[in-house]
Order: structure tokens, then C-alpha cells, then sequence
């Protein structure tokens, strides 16, 4: 194993790193497809995430973290690179960055850390550059954690990121909670099996809460308080306005830090942040250089409290997932506003939820179909999912959910217009060819059946 580099790191630490003596312990653990809302710290007035809640008392709560794509796979290569999808290349789920991109955790390694990977960090729980230990399974993370630190003799900085796989569909098949009990949001049809899988879901934010304080406490017995933790999901649930989508419920992330002695307990910020920003925070820590072409920025003057702000516009894109979903999307968020250009309004916007209708996942799509056949609210929530219109303006203050859209309203011409410019403006830089990576399905033609695709 390497020596722990602390005269090193004297010699050539940022000056902000705050006022660690040595290399800080850094410990992130990610949640697969969990909505911002839908947990305690963030109001949910039914999921228990007491984990979460900890943190929260002992660290920094962002509430305006943003993810870069709402599709795991260049979300996570986002992650890792510091880049945009449209600049890595991953743009829709499933694919590979270009050739020749630059991961980060190399950076961490170089320092003197010891990069160890459990569960599912990178999309499908792959290895990537700089790791020095990786162990793929991302269920039971705790117990191999614990038995790789037994094994191990870690007399050096450690960089520990844990992955779990809840609440990916398919959900739990059995609940915690009771479905007649729950609060569904206003955009869903309520429905008794869209109550039962809403519940299941919300039991795997719970178990993956549990074990995430699990691996919490095994930090604490290694590290004493000589550790900085990080809590995030990489976007938003597979439900509708969630996961694939540009609205808040799919991009906007849970996001809490906690750093004993160095970040401010039970605070809250609105500094705008976004995932390209997570590891350049945690390099930045560490005193390590960050590479001047990536699109990411660290965070930490935040968490030290010198700096209120991060960001002052947020953007985010999604382009397709396989055969399921292939609805280009590109918005940008400035101050109270969000733009939305919907790239092929001329196309169904479809996923695996509603086109395949699984049990754990879309199964309660029938019975919304029934219930659209004589209840008008459930065709439009229906209505409003298959079709966008090509640009959305929302006022977050007033329409926090997102339901009125302001572009084609007179009086926010200007502002729709200077947005528009703006959003075109950045694509352009970021090499974006704005278009679909296969062609999509016309709403001239029926939707498909894709089952047993």
C-alpha cells in the first residue's frame, strides 16, 4: 500500500482546503432513480430516512443540486469525467464516452489515495480509471465494505463510493408502508396499484436509507470523525416527470454533505450545483489540481461557508434510452426561471414505464388507461405525458411543479427569447448536434407495443 503523503500534501495543498492538517477521508454513497422529494429532509410526509435525516443535522442540505442528464448512464459518466454528456460522448443511456476521455479518480489516486468502489457508481456497476479496489454487487454493500477493510491495511487517505441499486425498478414486492396511507403527488393517477407500487418504492428509499447508514457507521469506526460524506441520487424515479424527463421531479437531486469541523451543522444553502461538480469538490479537498477543459467547478468555498452561491445557470439534457425512449430534451434553469426545448414535439415522449408495464415498475399503466376513459383529469395527466410542446417557460417560484408553461405568453416574450438564445448558444459550445440517436416514434402513427422487445 502507498504512505500516507502528508508532508507531500503540505507542500503542494490548495489554500482551500480548508483547515484539514492531512488528506481528508472522503466517503460518497449514491441512490439509483430517488426524486428529491421524496424523502424527510426534503418534505415528504411519508418516507422514513432517518439516514438522511442525520446527515442533514451534522452537515450542509442542498436545495438546488442538479443532476446533468436524468438517465443513469451519462449522468454517471458525468460523474466521473467532470463533463457534460454532449462532451464525453455518452449521451444516450447505454453508450460509451469517445475514446480517450479523461476520468477523474486518477487525480485522487495520484495524491495518495486509496479509491475503492462497491455497487453500482459507474452505470451497470463497471470498473473505471484511477480505482484501486472495486467490487461490483450492489446489494449487501455494508457486509463487503467491512470485509474489505479487514483485509485491507489502510494506512493512507481512502476515497470510498458506494452505489445502491434502490429504488431502480423493480421494487420490492413487499411493502413497509400501507398504500391506503401514502400521499401520491397530484401528477400521478391514484389508482390502487399505482398506490401499491408508489409504496414499494418507497420502502426501497428506506432500505436504501438503512444501509446507508450502515456504511456511515463503518466510516466512523474508521475514520473517527476524519471523514467528509457525500449523499446524492443520480435523478429522479422512474415515474412519470421523473427519470427521462427535464422537469424538476427528474433532474433536481438530493444532495447533503456532511464534514465534521469543517462544514456548518443543520445548514441549508441554494447555491445551484450540478453533478459535473461532485468530484472537482472532492479533488478540491483533497488539495489536487483540477483539469482546466472540464465542465465542472468545486463547491467548497459553499461548504466552508465562504461562499453563498455556486452557479448562476443550470443545464441539463437528455437525448434517448435504447428502443424505449428517444425524446431529445435540452433546458436551462436562470434564477427563478427554467426553458425547456422539447427537440421532436412531433414525436411520443415514451419509456420503459408505460410500454412495458411490469410488475415493481409500470404495471398500474392499465388501470390508468381504464380510469382516462371516464375521468378527464387522468386523460390529461395521460395527454400531458405522450405529448410536449416544442419550448416550455416555467416561473419555479410561482409553478414549482411545472405546470404552466409561459413560453407562448406575451408578456414573458423577452424572457423566453433570451433564454432560447442562451440554451442554443451553450449547445452549440458544447459540440451538441441536438439531435435524436435514433429516429422517434411519430404521433402520426399509433405508439408502439414494445413488450418483448
Amino acid at each position: 500500500m502507498k504512505i500516507r503523503l502528508s508532508i507531500a500534501f503540505l507542500l503542494i495543498a490548495s489554500s482551500s482546503v480548508l483547515f484539514a492538517k492531512e488528506l481528508p477521508n472522503l466517503v460518497v454513497f449514491l441512490s439509483d432513480d430517488m426524486g428529491r422529494a421524496d424523502s424527510s429532509v426534503y418534505g415528504s410526509p411519508d418516507a422514513r430516512t432517518p439516514t438522511m435525516e442525520k446527515l442533514a443535522a451534522n452537515g450542509m442540505t442542498f436545495d438546488q443540486a442538479y443532476v446533468a442528464s436524468p438517465s443513469c448512464c451519462p449522468n454517471r459518466f458525468s460523474l466521473l469525467t467532470g463533463l457534460m454528456p454532449a462532451r464525453h460522448g455518452a449521451h444516450a443511456n447505454h453508450t460509451e464516452v469517445y475514446p480517450g476521455t479523461k476520468f477523474l479518480f486518477p487525480i485522487l489516486d495520484e495524491l495518495g489515495y486509496t479509491v475503492a468502489s462497491f455497487g453500482k457508481v459507474a452505470h451497470g456497476t463497471r470498473e473505471f480509471d484511477g480505482l484501486n479496489y472495486h467490487s461490483r454487487s450492489s446489494r449487501n454493500m455494508s457486509v463487503a465494505v467491512r470485509k474489505w477493510i479487514e483485509s485491507a491495511q489502510l494506512d493512507e487517505p481512502v476515497c470510498l463510493l458506494v452505489g445502491d441499486r434502490r429504488p431502480h425498478v423493480a421494487w420490492s414486492e413487499e411493502s413497509t408502508y400501507d398504500p391506503d396511507e401514502i400521499h401520491l403527488p397530484d401528477y400521478l393517477v391514484d389508482t390502487p396499484e399505482t398506490r401499491s407500487h408508489w409504496a414499494r418504492y418507497l420502502t426501497d428509499i428506506t432500505g436504501m436509507d438503512e444501509e446507508m447508514g450502515r456504511i456511515h457507521d463503518i466510516a466512523s469506526e474508521l475514520f473517527g470523525d476524519d471523514f467528509m460524506f457525500l449523499f446524492s441520487s443520480d435523478h429522479g424515479g422512474q415515474w412519470p416527470r421523473g427519470k427521462w424527463n427535464l422537469y424538476e421531479t427528474g433532474v433536481r437531486t438530493p444532495l447533503i454533505v456532511s464534514w465534521p469541523g469543517q462544514v456548518a451543522k443543520a445548514s441549508r444553502t441554494d447555491a445551484m450545483v450540478s453533478w459535473v461538480d461532485l468530484i472537482p469538490t472532492l479533488i478540491d479537498a483533497a488539495g489536487g489540481e483540477l483539469p482546466q477543459e472540464i465542465d465542472g467547478r468545486s463547491f467548497l468555498p459553499v461548504l466552508s461557508g465562504e461562499s453563498r452561491g455556486h452557479r448562476d445557470r443550470i443545464f441539463t439534457t437528455h437525448t434517448g434510452d435504447k428502443i424505449m425512449n428517444i425524446f431529445p430534451i435540452r433546458s436551462v434553469r436562470i434564477g427563478k426561471f427554467k426553458y425547456i426545448h422539447n427537440l421532436r414535439p412531433d414525436a411520443y415522449f415514451t419509456n420503459h414505464s408505460d410500454r412495458l408495464r411490469k410488475d415493481g415498475a409500470g404495471a398500474f399503466w392499465d388501470e390508468w388507461d381504464e380510469a382516462a376513459k371516464v375521468d378527464p383529469k387522468a386523460a390529461a395527466i395521460i395527454r400531458d405525458y405522450y405529448t410536449r410542446e416544442e419550448y416550455e417557460l416555467f416561473d419555479l417560484e410561482e409553478d414549482p411543479m411545472e405546470y404552466n408553461n409561459l413560453a407562448w405568453n406575451p408578456e414573458y416574450k423577452e424572457v423566453s427569447e433570451s433564454m432560447r438564445k442562451e440554451l442554443a448558444e451553450w449547445a452549440k459550445s458544447q459540440g451538441d448536434d441536438l439531435k435524436a440517436h435514433r429516429e422517434p416514434y411519430s404521433r402520426s402513427e399509433p405508439i408502439p407495443d414494445l413488450r418483448g422487445q
